[in-house]
């Protein structure tokens, strides 16, 4: 079993904060997922005839983003909210990337719905999983440069485990080590909001429409939600 906490700092500061957590176990990446293709298609379908955009930083649930980033010393316009790095990637190109299913997943729902999403291979985390501040000492790994080592400054949140930080500037970008793809098979799915007064039924419809796409291709899944209120959850795989 894994536990995510929500620090008592990053509560105090982001008082409205909502993280649903989705997990999957027996996930089988190696299959095709028609659902999850149909739907990137249809996204790209969908901006290319100019019936639907990415948000971008004009939008509230990006801009709550970018503020939150300046509060904790990031640049957001250098260091991008992973959202809008990826809205933008999509309105630029006319395509979102495929990575493998489970990604191609939580990435479709995050950028229909303007929230951040991310995911952790749970066989490749250690202990528990912390949202705080960071101290200054902990090392990270960046996706896909697993040669390389970072040292977030004091005072960036990160999601941090046991051994070291699993995601920098809270959601900007994930660390190789936890990194998912075709063969995980436990896997914990997130999903964000900093206003759940104004968002929470957005981030619940795209919760439900991210475990959607995960039931046919897993042996069991999970919904679970961190905030202020309820700062500790165990996901229980």
């Amino acid at each position: 079993m894994t536990a995510f906490r929500l620090a008592p700092a990053v509560a105090e500061a982001f008082p409205d904060t909502l993280i649903a957590l989705v997990t999957a176990t027996g996930l089988r990446g190696h299959e095709p997922w028609p659902h999850t293709t149909t739907g990137l298609e249809e996204l790209e379908r969908q901006l290319a005839d100019g019936t639907w955009h990415p948000a971008d930083e004009a939008d509230p649930r990006i801009e709550a983003w970018h503020a939150a980033y300046r509060s904790f010393g990031t640049n957001p316009r250098r260091v991008r909210p992973s959202v809008d790095a990826l809205g933008r990637r999509l309105a630029k190109r006319g395509t979102l990337p495929r990575i493998n299913p489970a990604v191609d997943s939580y990435n479709a729902v995050s950028v229909r719905h303007g929230l951040p999403a991310g995911a952790f291979d749970l066989d490749h985390v250690t202990g528990d999983v912390v949202i705080r501040h960071a101290d200054g000492t902990e090392s990270f790994t960046p996706l896909g440069e697993p040669g390389t080592v970072e040292h977030p400054k004091p005072g960036e949140i990160i999601y941090a485990d046991a051994t070291g930080v699993l995601t920098r500037h809270w959601n900007h970008r994930d660390a190789h080590r936890t990194r998912v793809t075709e063969d995980s098979t436990r896997v914990a799915f997130v999903l964000e909001t900093l206003h759940a007064a104004r968002d929470g039924d957005l981030l619940k419809v795209a919760t439900e429409e991210l475990q959607g796409l995960l039931v046919p291709h897993a042996g069991q899944t999970a919904v679970h939600y961190l905030s202020p209120a309820q700062p500790q959850v165990t996901t229980g795989t």
